[in-house]
């Protein structure tokens, strides 16, 4: 399957971006606000629609829509590639860009360790801790050690796209 449209332009809602005289910034990702350029840049240092920044990568010009576009396509490109490699139910395009949204936002790795990948795959797998999918689903709530409303509202967002297909 590919992301469809409707689960980009839902990327771009939930991730957000901070943009200045018509150009995408770098901004603290936690804060979401903007960092001064030439400033040292803070863990969780992202720009465009959620593109962590790697060491080496430069963005002090910042970015263009067409650019910031073109990058959210390529990292939500190993996000539904984590999804394709884990989950081995069929899935319809709603669900699909559900899981690719989480596993975009949690990390490819956390996804693929997840309780909610082991209920998708196996319906007579059970955790007591999470008894049903929705709970897996939206137990991925904390940033930095504490539990963050938007990311609350975001993994009400991603179930209902999922399970409703309400995007």
């Amino acid at each position: 399957m590919k992301v469809s449209n409707q689960g980009i332009e839902f990327l771009k809602r939930v991730e957000g971006c901070v943009i200045i005289n018509n150009q995408h910034v770098i901004y603290d990702d936690a804060t979401g606000q903007p960092v001064p350029t030439g400033a040292e840049l803070p863990i969780g240092a992202t720009i465009g629609y959620g593109h962590l920044i790697r060491r080496g990568e430069d963005f002090n010009q910042g970015l263009s829509e067409m650019a910031a576009d073109t990058l959210l396509r390529a990292d939500v490109a190993i996000a539904a590639h984590a999804v394709d490699n884990y989950i081995y139910m069929p899935l319809a395009q709603h669900q699909y860009d559900a899981l690719v949204s989480l596993a975009f936002n949690i990390g490819v790795v956390n996804f693929k360790e997840s309780t909610l990948v082991k209920y998708i795959n196996d319906p007579k797998f059970y955790n007591s801790m999470y008894p049903n999918p929705e709970r897996a689903w939206k137990a991925w709530n904390t940033s930095r050690g504490r539990v963050s409303r938007g990311l609350v509202n975001r993994r009400r967002a991603e179930w209902d796209m999922f399970a409703r297909g309400i995007y």
